[in-house]
């Protein structure tokens, strides 16, 4: 006899009777659970494990089609489907692959592909075949494992079971571009089969160092000539088409609108000289008759400006000023399209043809919170200093933070002329601790020893300061016992030249820079470093935007258009957001006897994957 409570809900007083009577009352051959855990709970209770499984199955499926992924997987990952019935196993992986990559789940992802056939799909009948051959192909992916996701997408190619040819091929070259160098090389030396091969290749002469558009596009027309037969030669990777078809329609009239008099102009001059630059360094730019002109946007308002170039070039690329680029937002669309070089407030919308690139501060929170993410840091404090290009960097700190289930416990705002003792203490709950003790004694009227004790739940710092300041605040750290938290700084800490006898305060400090000032090989840089004098430093980065402005120039159809597209630039990996907005993704280096030594890539999705034997 059972003692059920009298408020126990209703549905689980009868699942309790139920199950006390062996489940008599219930076909699990046609009842639909009203949650996972009561499908579980009965499949668990019946004695016939194939019966049992078949519920469980039959139940996931509803509750996929009800959109209800959470419950589907519950049910999917629970002990009874832990090892299915081999005439089952087939619905369960495909039910699974589903919701794993419907819910994002890397690790479940990881755990289906363990020990999962390239050819799984074939499994399936003609009509389940080219659903399962994506999903299979979008579940490596997820689990990091890009060459056997392009291996499923070529398989599927050659079986002719895919719905979308184009769609494929896109798939396949996104998925060999997420390769790395040493994975590609080799698995080219042990492909075997024309396709395979063939693909092998293609992504192979697409990857040569500092190659200009036109000879990509030579590349991949030389490609199609040796490879005639192969099934992308016909029908290229959409964004092979399109580096195809920029060759020849760059454009041919650009003005280069800079503040070159007033406070800005050393600022503008540094992006001119890197613009022209990069521009000279362009092999390619030899066949075609690019015109540019140089313009001071100092002498009127730019949006007047914008209205007498617009009919007389096919790109401006500027202005500099941020309150500039606001003036072109009140327009509904840009006839002549715009590359700016700042980024608009967040209230407001870029106007068709707008495109916005530039050293923006969120671009660097946003890699500092990736990076706390990487390496299992989720509880941050920051230090960031008050006016208002703190402001932007602490709001995109705070959402990426947020977006990557971390926590920013305490942030500080400091000004120059602030005392950074008080300012660590606060930032440490090292006052609270002092006052903690200091309350004590008042209530207990006695002296008692005390030793502060700095906040014990945060995992890392955030110092975003320049290096006058860093030096200051990092042996701070130490002092109130904070020492072994490690610290992320953006490249404000870095002033651009190396000073290990002034910057063995920050060692052990990582921050993120461009390639440009982090990149230990940079022919352009070195050739640029020899010919300007005055490109150290901030100017220095400058110049590397200037440069990477060219680079976006050619380019900006192929970022828009082709998605996953991104270009190795200056300043970073340069790709584009819906908005227009350019988006850079840099180096990561620390400090080490003073001197900035360049930290390895954190493993990316790709390099889980073992490339076979």
């Amino acid at each position: 006899m059972m003692n059920i409570p009298l408020k126990t809900p209703l549905l689980a007083v009868v699942t309790a009777t139920l199950l006390a009577t062996g489940c008599s009352a219930i076909n699990l051959k046609s009842h639909s659970p009203a949650t996972a855990a009561e499908a579980v709970s009965l499949a668990a209770s019946e004695s016939d494990q194939e019966l049992a499984q078949t519920y469980l199955l039959r139940s996931a499926d509803s509750f996929q089609q009800a959109g209800n992924h959470d419950a589907a997987r519950r049910i999917l990952t629970s002990a009874p489907l832990s090892a299915p019935l081999p005439e089952l196993r087939n619905q369960h992986l495909l039910l699974a692959m589903a919701s794993a990559t419907a819910l994002d789940d890397h690790s479940w992802a990881d755990t289906l592909t363990q020990a999962l056939p390239e050819d799984q799909f074939l499994n399936y009948g003609p009509g389940l075949a080219a659903r399962a051959g994506e999903l299979q192909a979008n579940t490596f992916q997820l689990a990091g494992k890009p060459l056997s996701a392009a291996n499923t997408l070529m398989r599927m190619v050659d079986n002719e079971v895919v719905a979308d040819l184009q769609s494929a091929h896109n798939q396949i070259w996104q998925a060999l571009r997420a390769l790395s160098d040493e994975s590609l090389t080799q698995e080219s030396q042990r492909a075997i089969g024309y396709s395979s091969q063939g693909w092998l290749e293609l992504a192979a002469i697409m990857r040569q160092p500092d190659a200009e558009l036109d000879e990509q596009g030579r590349s991949i027309r030389n490609w199609q000539q040796n490879w005639a037969s192969h099934p992308a030669a016909g029908q290229l990777p959409e964004e092979l088409q399109l580096i195809a078809m920029l060759v020849q329609e760059r454009p041919e009239k650009i003005a280069l609108a800079l503040p070159l008099s007033g406070d800005l102009a050393s600022a503008g001059a540094a992006i001119r000289d890197g613009f022209l630059a990069a521009y000279y360094d362009d092999e390619s730019a030899r066949n075609f008759n690019i015109d540019i002109s140089v313009l001071d946007t100092n002498a009127k308002p730019f949006a007047d400006q914008y209205q007498d170039l617009a009919a007389s070039y096919d790109l401006i690329v500027g202005p500099l000023q941020k309150s500039s680029v606001a003036e072109l937002a009140q327009q509904d669309s840009l006839p002549t399209p715009v590359l700016a070089l700042n980024y608009l407030p967040e209230e407001l919308s870029a106007p068709l043809g707008m495109y916005q690139f530039g050293l923006a501060a969120e671009d660097e929170a946003r890699q500092i919170a990736l990076r706390l993410n990487q390496e299992q840091l989720h509880q941050a404090l920051v230090l960031i200093p008050t006016g208002d290009w703190g402001d932007r960097f602490e709001h995109a700190l705070r959402q990426a933070i947020s977006a990557h289930d971390g926590n920013a416990l305490n942030t500080i705002r400091f000004l120059p002329s602030e005392n950074f003792r008080a300012v660590t203490a606060d930032l440490l709950s090292i006052t609270e601790s002092r006052q903690r003790a200091i309350d004590v004694e008042r209530t207990i009227g006695l002296n008692v020893e005390f030793e502060p004790r700095r906040r014990q739940d945060a995992d890392a710092i955030v110092m975003v300061a320049p290096p006058t300041i860093a030096r200051q605040f990092k042996p701070l750290f130490a002092f109130y016992f904070a020492g072994d938290l490690p610290v992320y700084s953006p490249s404000l800490v870095f002033q651009g030249t190396p000073d290990p006898s002034r910057d063995r305060d920050l060692n052990q400090v990582r921050f993120t820079d461009t390639p440009w000032v982090l990149a230990e090989h940079n022919a352009f840089r070195d050739q640029a470093t020899a010919a300007f004098d005055h490109i150290g430093g901030q100017l220095g980065r400058l110049f590397a935007m200037g440069a990477d402005a060219y680079k976006l120039s050619t380019r900006l159809p192929l970022l828009k258009n082709v998605q996953g597209a991104s270009i190795e630039g200056q300043t970073g990996t340069l790709t584009m957001a819906a908005d227009g907005s350019i988006h850079r993704a840099q180096l990561w280096a620390q400090f080490v006897n003073g001197a900035p030594k360049l930290l390895p890539a954190l493993p990316h999705a790709e390099s889980t994957e073992q490339v076979p034997e």
